[in-house]
């Protein structure tokens, strides 16, 4: 089925609270819900779709997390997702969505993620999710990976390759940090230099503190339903114009020695469905979990070549007038990031479509980008969105 621009972002909403002490994930959720909707124009007494990952941890939900959500929230949906594949979830979320909506299961469909890490009771996880001591992870487990500490072997294997620099690493979250700046919402928003973040303390080499995302609390939703109906509605739609997913590996042990990521099949995916080149990408909202994280998604999403993204990032092309301006809301490595990010990806790109940035903006966009990524670079999932 082709799912191009039969579908739309009517309605998108961020919590613009990044300490939310005692409020329960479910609460903030309801609250992104509600003003999704009312961006729409729509109400809850539409909405019969829901998608969400709320079981992980700091999310609230358990087992059956998206009927919790339901049950709070008061609906009876006639379509649910819970696809659950680390960050870029709903990412992978909406292009799911698009496909019920485009067959009828559904007419509104709300996409909704939340998570209050700050302050959750129950404890961090000390060790790498996807390690156990049982199967395949038992082989791993004797090294003690964590999920920093598996970033930093691709960052590492990375600079072994390629020839990537720590201070290539550093401008990325320079970069972020500028755009950061404008964002009165951004958790971060005092200026950095490339000195300063290989100053700051290293946390698994080579990646130092500076290098790693804000831990906050947050939420976030949008709302899909189908071209005929976004027609009507209060805001610009931003139409799907393409979709991408792909999911690879889990344990360290597969990760492969060109260190390619599932963005190498979930990118061209999208692209081709969108009928749209790199070059008419005017904004692009790239997961950033880690400074690495963008930088292996421009490889393989084909911004640059294998390798090259150490001089793609220093030569200025993420910044605004660059030839891909990123992550404008400041991203996870300075704005917001409560633990799985790729909802905000597709905030921001509505937001840039419709003129909204909270803080930079791209002037004219027409067509942006949402690339998100799932545990260590084991899913991927892209959307290209245009209006």
């Amino acid at each position: 089925m082709d799912l191009s621009g039969k579908t739309a972002i009517v309605g998108a909403f961020e919590s613009t609270r990044r300490d939310a002490p005692r409020v329960h994930p479910f609460a903030l959720q309801m609250d992104c819900i509600l003003g999704a909707l009312d961006d729409a124009g729509l109400a809850l007494k539409d909405v019969d779709g829901l998608c969400a990952a709320s079981g992980d941890w700091a999310e609230g939900g358990g087992t059956m997390d998206v009927i919790e959500l339901a049950e709070y929230i008061g609906i009876t949906p006639t379509y649910v997702n819970s696809t659950d594949v680390g960050g870029c979830s709903y990412i992978m979320q909406a292009g799911q969505a698009a496909a019920a909506i485009a067959t009828g299961l559904a007419e509104v469909v709300v996409i909704s993620y939340a998570a209050c890490p700050r302050w959750w009771p129950l404890n961090t996880p000390s060790f790498d999710p996807f390690v156990f001591p049982a199967g395949p992870g038992q082989y791993e487990i004797p090294y003690a990976p964590t999920l920093i500490s598996t970033y930093g072997l691709f960052a590492r294997r990375h600079m072994d390759l390629y020839g990537t620099t720590p201070e290539q690493l550093a401008q990325v979250a320079v970069t972020f940090r500028n755009h950061a700046i404008q964002n009165p919402h951004a958790r971060l928003r005092k200026p950095i230099t490339v000195d300063d973040v290989l100053a700051s303390p290293m946390i698994a080499s080579p990646l130092h503190r500076l290098d790693c995302c804000v831990v906050t609390d947050g939420g976030g939703a949008v709302v899909m339903t189908s071209r005929e109906r976004a027609r009507d509605l209060k805001k610009k739609p931003v139409y799907l114009a393409g979709y991408g997913a792909a999911v690879a590996r889990t344990q360290n042990s597969q990760i492969p020695d060109d260190l390619k990521t599932p963005a190498a099949l979930s990118g061209p995916r999208a692209f081709a469905m969108a009928g749209v080149t790199h070059d008419d990408i005017d904004v692009a909202q790239i997961y950033d979990a880690f400074t690495v994280t963008p930088m292996l998604a421009l490889e393989d999403l084909g911004f640059c070549g294998r390798g090259e993204s150490g001089s793609f990032v220093a030569d200025g092309n993420l910044t605004l007038g660059g030839r891909l301006p990123s992550n404008t809301d400041g991203g996870g490595l300075s704005s917001n990031h409560p633990g799985k990010r790729g909802i905000f990806t597709l905030i921001e790109s509505v937001r840039q479509l419709r003129g909204e940035g909270p803080g930079v903006q791209v002037p004219d966009a027409k067509v942006a980008m949402a690339h998100g990524l799932g545990g260590t670079f084991c899913s991927a999932a892209t959307a290209i969105l245009a209006v």
